[in-house]
C-alpha cells in the first residue's frame, strides 16, 4: 500500500455544480463577522439547502458529561427554538462519540436517529439523515468531538454520496472557524486573574448582553411603530431568533467544573457530598449513612483531593452549583 500525502490531500469527490457552491462558500463564510455565530450558522444552512432538499437541519454542542446544546435549527422554512437535551446510550450522539463518523440513515434504516430526542416537527419522522461530528484539537495532538451538524429530510433517499461529502466539507470548515474562536476565548482565560477565580461567563456578562440587546430591539420596534408598512417586524423578529440563539452559546461558556468534579466522585462520596452541602456535621453523616467517624473522615479526605479543595464550605458550595444546575 502507498504512502497517503497528507500534506497534498485527494480532491473531494463531488461534481463541478456542487464545487462552484462550496468554492463561493469558503470566500462568503470567511467574510461573515467572528463574532456573529447565528449568521453564520444561517449561511451554513443556505448553502446546505443548495446542494440537497433539506427539510431540517440544527447545529448542536455538547456540553458537560450528558447534555447538547442546540443554538441554531430550521425546520420546513421555519426557525426552530434553540433547546438543550440530555442525551443516552443510543442515540445519534452516543453513536458520533463512539464512531467518530458522519451518521447516515442508510446505516441502519434511521434507528438510531430516532432513538433519539426528536427535533423539528416531532409529528413527522425523518426518513433520510446525514449527521457529521465536529471536531476540535484535544490539547494532546489529537482530536475530540464538540458537537455535530445534521441534514434531514421526510423524502427517502434525498441525500446521495455527494450531497453527504459536501457537507462534510461544510461541518468541517464550519469547525474550524468555530476552533479559532475557541482557541482565541482560552488564550484570554490564561491571563491572570488576580486571587479570585474567574469564570468565562457570569451573570453580570448575561444582564450586559441582553440589556444591550434588548435596547436594540426596542430602537427597531420605535421604529415599526412609525412605518407599520417596512421592514422593521421582520427586523425585529430576526433580531430575537440571534438573541435566543447566542443565549444558547453563552450556556456553553458557563463553567461546568462543578459537574466534572461531583461525577469524579464514588458514589458513596457523592451521597457524603450531598449531606455535606446540607450542612450535615461528622457525627450527623455518620449516623444518616450507618458509618463509623473514621470512614467517614477517610471518605471525606479522598472527596477533598478530589476536588482539590481544602474546606467544607468550598466544597459544600462547589456541589450546590452542581445540584443546581
Amino acid at each position: 500500500m502507498g504512502r497517503v500525502d497528507n500534506d497534498n490531500p485527494p480532491p473531494l469527490r463531488i461534481d463541478a455544480e456542487t464545487a462552484t457552491v462550496l468554492r463561493e462558500a469558503y470566500h462568503k463564510i470567511r467574510a461573515i463577522p467572528r463574532t456573529d455565530h447565528h449568521a453564520l450558522y444561517d449561511y451554513v444552512r443556505a448553502v446546505a439547502t443548495k446542494i440537497a432538499p433539506v427539510d431540517t437541519f440544527y447545529i448542536g454542542f455538547l456540553h458537560g458529561s450528558n447534555r447538547v446544546r442546540y443554538p441554531y435549527g430550521y425546520e420546513s422554512g421555519t426557525y426552530d427554538d434553540p433547546a438543550s437535551h440530555t442525551y443516552g446510550p443510543h442515540g445519534q450522539t452516543a453513536w458520533l462519540l463512539k464512531h467518530r463518523v458522519t451518521y447516515r440513515f442508510a446505516y441502519d434504516n434511521g434507528a438510531t436517529l430516532h432513538a433519539g430526542v426528536m427535533c423539528g416537527d416531532t409529528g413527522r419522522r425523518s426518513a433520510d439523515a446525514a449527521t457529521v461530528p465536529l471536531f476540535r484539537s484535544d490539547g494532546r495532538g489529537g482530536t475530540r468531538v464538540f458537537g455535530m451538524l445534521s441534514i434531514q429530510s421526510y423524502s427517502p433517499g434525498a441525500f446521495d454520496d455527494n450531497a453527504v461529502r459536501a457537507v462534510e466539507w461544510l461541518a468541517e470548515l464550519l469547525a474550524r472557524v468555530l476552533g479559532r474562536d475557541h482557541d482565541d476565548r482560552e488564550a484570554l482565560q490564561r491571563l491572570p486573574a488576580g486571587d479570585q477565580p474567574t469564570y468565562p461567563v457570569t451573570s453580570d456578562h448575561i444582564v450586559e448582553y441582553l440589556s444591550s440587546r434588548v435596547a436594540r430591539i426596542r430602537g427597531i420596534a420605535e421604529h415599526a411603530r412609525t412605518d407599520p408598512h417596512s421592514d422593521y417586524l421582520a427586523a425585529i423578529v430576526r433580531a430575537c431568533e440571534q438573541i435566543q440563539s447566542e443565549l444558547m452559546e453563552m450556556a456553553l461558556d458557563v463553567d461546568d467544573g462543578p459537574e466534572h468534579r461531583f461525577l469524579s466522585l464514588t458514589p458513596v462520596e457523592q451521597e457524603i457530598a450531598v449531606h455535606l452541602a446540607n450542612g450535615l456535621d461528622n457525627e450527623r453523616l455518620a449516623a444518616e449513612l450507618g458509618r463509623s467517624p473514621h470512614t467517614v473522615k477517610t471518605h471525606l479526605r479522598s472527596i477533598f483531593r478530589k476536588y482539590g479543595m481544602g474546606t467544607r464550605q468550598q466544597v459544600a458550595d462547589d456541589v450546590r452549583r452542581h445540584l443546581a444546575r
